[in-house]
């Protein structure tokens, strides 16, 4: 098998361990394992494939993959809030009594148990509240 044969499944196993990744890093190497591959199809010596594989994987991970990565996550994706801290601080609305011994509020589309954070304190059906702290699986709330 000739040389450019061997960039080019490079290229393309990079680009499927990539589909698991979706990190941009070694989509940007396989675009280096690519162009190696266009520059032994077209004859060029091995060194010359190497240096061409070095120069556009450094080029696409310090130029495309930040450009890539602001076009695809549209945000800061490294200040995106998930799970139970996503939860404390949201609004909620209250669908069953909530007092000191139990209640139902439903809370981006889901329900979940809550008490009043303050346990002197009840909410009726219909109030909106806010979500102070999460206890196990339910939801301690607050009225404003």
């Amino acid at each position: 098998m000739e040389d450019w044969m061997w960039w080019l499944l490079l290229a393309a196993a990079l680009v499927i361990a990539e589909l698991f990744t979706m990190t941009f890093v070694l989509l940007m190497i396989a675009a280096g394992a690519f162009a190696a591959s266009l520059t032994g199809l077209v004859g060029l010596q091995g060194w010359v494939q190497g240096i061409v594989f070095i120069v556009v994987s450094t080029l696409s991970l310090v130029v495309v993959r930040p450009w890539l990565k602001t076009r695809w996550f549209r945000g800061d994706a490294d200040n995106v809030t998930m799970g139970l801290s996503a939860i404390e601080g949201a609004d909620a609305l209250v669908v069953e009594r909530v007092d000191s011994e139990n209640g139902l509020v439903k809370i981006g589309g889901e329900l979940w148990r809550a008490r009043p954070y303050d346990g002197t304190k009840s909410y009726v059906p219909g109030d909106r509240v806010r979500v102070v702290k999460v206890d196990g699986a339910t939801a301690l709330v607050w009225r404003d």
